[in-house]
């Protein structure tokens, strides 16, 4: 995946444009596969849309159901620079693994944030038993300033949750109607999962300098009168307030948001930069197994190899 985006040449699509006195919202269709039988929807990047915030990669993972003899998510050791990922677990649980040392068990409700920074190493696999996987796997740019920080993985089991209007609100990162997540950032960003058990409609306080998306993980979503279906994300560009959004009985959104980055980011393979440069040399360090991303004996599967770089290094 090669995706170099120019936040200057962007800056014009930023808003979405108003029609007979209505701000529209930007349908982004999803790229559907499956990943070793896990239905896989990434509703970032794509071209309609690259980034939101810092948010440069959103994929909606299963629902998935798994037979008794089937060993389910099985990711082994491969690399990241320049980035965050953050993973938010609807249901089922998954081992996380990195080279500093980390071993953590996933599961629904915390929040996990792995920071890669200049170079970090990690695994995924399903726990023995799991019949059933459904999770959003996010990754985060790190601004050029903070592209080198120290690697390193916090994992928040407490997060600030309230309800209104019916629906569960729980605040996965930044600041949302006087609440606050705990959740580290380089960047002004902001995460919100709904969830609505009976359906509902609600107002939702926006900030006009951020730009937001949201994206149906469980049901259809409806945005001021515009319906859009399960992975189909709905881009509301920035210079908003507020937004009346309605979920149906059973209906859960992921709302994601943020400052716009305003720098060019590229993203290759496992790696988020900032220059072709960068990201060939985390490519090389990664093939020579240089102990800038160090090792994870504790997983007994082969290193993830990279494609060839699709420019001369």
């Amino acid at each position: 995946m090669s995706n170099l985006v120019n936040e200057r040449e962007l800056a014009s699509s930023l808003d979405c444009p108003i029609v007979d006195g209505k701000r529209q919202v930007q349908h982004v269709t999803p790229h559907s596969a499956e990943v070793g039988g896990i239905p896989v929807n990434r509703a970032l990047p794509r071209r309609q849309r690259r980034l939101i915030g810092a948010w440069c990669f959103l994929d909606h993972i299963g629902p998935a159901d798994f037979a008794a003899d089937d060993p389910g998510l099985r990711v082994g050791p491969h690399p990241h620079i320049g980035l965050q990922t953050f993973t938010w677990m609807i249901e089922g649980e998954i081992l996380h693994r990195d080279s500093l040392g980390t071993a953590q068990v996933i599961r629904p409700g915390p929040v996990n944030l792995m920071t890669a920074g200049r170079g970090i190493s990690h695994t995924e696999e399903s726990l023995s038993g799991e019949a059933t996987l459904h999770a959003a796997q996010l990754w985060i740019a790190l601004p050029e300033a903070d592209r080198a920080t120290d690697p390193r993985f916090d994992h928040y089991p407490s997060l600030p949750r309230w309800h209104e209007e019916g629906t569960e609100l729980t605040l996965l990162v930044g600041e949302f109607a006087g609440h606050r997540a705990p959740t580290l950032t380089f960047s002004p960003l902001v995460a919100l999962d709904l969830t609505s058990p009976r359906g509902s409609q609600l107002r939702l306080p926006l900030r006009a300098d951020f730009e937001y998306g949201l994206l149906p993980l469980e049901g259809d979503l409806e945005v001021e009168g515009d319906t859009f279906a399960t992975h189909e994300l709905a881009y509301l560009g920035r210079g908003r307030d507020e937004v009346t959004v309605t979920l149906p009985a059973g209906g859960r959104v992921l709302l994601v948001g943020g400052e716009p980055l305003g720098e060019e980011i590229l993203i290759w393979w496992n790696f988020v930069g900032h220059s072709k440069a960068e990201i060939s040399e985390a490519q090389r360090d990664w093939e020579a197994e240089s102990p800038r991303f160090g090792s994870i004996p504790e997983f007994d599967g082969p290193r993830l190899t990279p494609p060839p770089l699709p420019w001369k290094a």
